[in-house]
């Protein structure tokens, strides 16, 4: 299951990149990608786990960069 999220106040490309990394760790994900251009987070994972996985990817954003916040 892949679906593409919208990222609110995403300020810095490492911070990014560090969530990137910290959201691929998480259990039940296939891939995630954030694209600092366009302000895009897409996550690629098991099948009927995303709302789990969201819930678990917007804990490891906050942790990154308290500002910024996943759009659903």
């Amino acid at each position: 299951m892949k679906k593409v999220f919208r990222l609110k106040d995403l300020d810095c490309a490492n911070c990014a990149a560090k969530m990137e990394a910290a959201i691929n760790k998480l259990d039940g994900v296939t891939k995630a990608t954030i694209s600092f251009m366009t302000q895009r987070l897409t996550i690629e994972c098991e099948e009927g786990r995303m709302d789990e996985i969201v819930a678990k990817a917007e804990k490891a954003i906050k942790q990154v960069e308290p500002d910024c916040t996943l759009v659903k």
